[in-house]
């Protein structure tokens, strides 16, 4: 009586959280969990492997303990794996797992053609086409990253178009990591990793998207590292994708270290004249004609990444060609009103309010800021200043640089380089910075 009670829990549970999830997950996670007993202590669930067991304490622990426990500390619950099913004999050979391509899930609009280059991103386009041009030679592995819709799938997947273009020979594999999280678990279900393993280690060219979704996984984490160091000393090419660069994410040190045998490369936020030309490149896709002043008028007025800015780009385009407008400055206002996403034009921050926030931050000097001193408080200051600079203002480099005493913008972006490295491990830097920008905005 008290095994079958316990069982109509375990399914209530189950009928709850099928609720909550999503099918993939639920089919995944927690369908192939069976209910094998119970006692007075303790109910016995039966699991495939290891990993369904962590998913299931990982999400699910406090709601197991209300249904099972009402004071009992442990949990009372056993977990039994799964003993590896009978093979059965087949005239037909068995498919892979995966299929075995030479090029596998590439999106065909994400070529080194399409990508707009600006200063932002000139550094890491480089980056990538060396990496294209000469795969597990130059930069191994690239690491990229920066926030959402910057291009970093774009570059990920023109690399991937490259290397198949011009060295058929060689392999090419794009995948996110949650499609990797996927095929090990399919994989430990079906008991077929070894086969996974060959798959993944046999690839010339590995390009992984959205690494931060490894964060919290140990187990997955684990066989991805194995996997990437294979490959590495098989001078084969990884290239990863991250919204954060590798000390910022909660990984093991050893998957950090990993990471950043190569070239980690950050892509940043796109100045107003890359965001300009984006705006004219879609619409010469589209056969639109879009004057100038209203490619600045929409570029002025969005500019949190490429991607918020390619959706309203498509949805203005659609709205002339249904209405049968013609696209004028007045048409671009009245849409974007509508458009609660879009920010509204902001006053221009100048290079006099940053000089003036970070003179006032580190006790310097505004006219030392602009002068040639090279005392070592100073440089740091002048570096910062140029960096925020590039950061907040969307004047060209060399209008901003001018504005140093003279500076030229190979200046300005060496110091906008050197602050962005020292920013991601020297927290008094950042904090300093964080505060000199709060005071710009303020």
């Amino acid at each position: 009586m008290l095994s079958t009670n316990l069982e109509e829990l375990w399914t209530q549970f189950l009928e709850l959280v099928h609720k909550k999830c999503s099918p993939a997950e639920y089919q995944n996670w927690l369908s192939p969990i069976r209910f094998v007993s119970a006692t007075e202590n303790c109910i016995t669930l039966e699991v495939p492997n290891i990993f369904v067991k962590e998913y299931l304490l990982d999400n699910y622990k406090e709601d197991l303990h209300l249904l099972f426990s009402s004071s009992a500390k442990e949990l009372p619950i056993e977990f039994l794996i799964a003993p590896p099913k009978e093979k059965k004999l087949s005239i037909a050979p068995s498919l892979p797992a995966i299929p075995q391509e030479k090029i596998s899930n590439l999106n065909p609009n994400y070529t080194f053609e399409t990508f707009v280059e600006g200063p932002s991103n000139q550094f890491v386009k480089s980056a990538a086409l060396g990496v294209a041009a000469k795969p597990g030679k130059s930069f191994n592995p690239l690491f990229i990253h920066g926030g959402v819709g910057l291009g970093k799938t774009h570059l990920l997947h023109g690399i991937g178009h490259e290397v198949h273009k011009n060295l058929k020979r060689l392999s090419v594999q794009c995948i996110t990591t949650e499609s990797f999280i996927n095929d090990l678990v399919d994989n430990l279900r079906n008991k077929s990793v070894d086969k996974m393993k060959r798959f993944y280690r046999n690839v010339d060219v590995l390009l992984v998207d959205d690494i931060q979704f490894l964060q919290n996984r140990l187990n997955f984490e684990e066989e991805f590292c194995n996997t990437f160091e294979c490959l590495i000393n098989q001078n084969k090419q990884i290239v990863i994708t991250s919204d954060k660069p590798p000390s910022q994410l909660k990984l093991s040190e050893r998957m950090v270290a990993r990471m950043e045998w190569g070239l980690v490369a950050h892509i940043g936020v796109p100045e107003l004249e890359t965001r300009v030309a984006i705006i004219q490149q879609k619409a010469e896709l589209k056969g639109i004609t879009i004057p100038q002043n209203v490619a600045f008028f929409i570029a002025d007025r969005v500019y949190s990444n490429v991607r918020q800015l390619e959706g309203v780009m498509n949805r203005l385009f659609a709205y002339c060609r249904l209405m049968q407008l013609e696209l004028t400055e007045t048409i671009a206002e009245n849409f974007l009103k509508e458009i609660a996403d879009v920010h509204p034009l902001q006053a221009k921050v100048s290079v006099e309010n940053i000089l003036k926030s970070v003179a006032t931050t580190f006790q310097v000097r505004v006219s030392d800021l602009k002068g040639e001193s090279r005392i070592k408080e100073i440089a740091l200051a002048r570096q910062v200043a140029m960096y925020l600079a590039k950061e907040l203002i969307d004047d060209s480099l060399t209008k901003i640089a001018s504005s140093f005493g003279g500076k030229t913008h190979s200046t300005l972006l060496h110091a906008w380089k050197k602050i962005s490295q020292e920013l991601e491990k020297n927290q008094n830097l950042k904090r300093q910075t964080d505060l000199a920008k709060q005071h710009i905005a303020s």
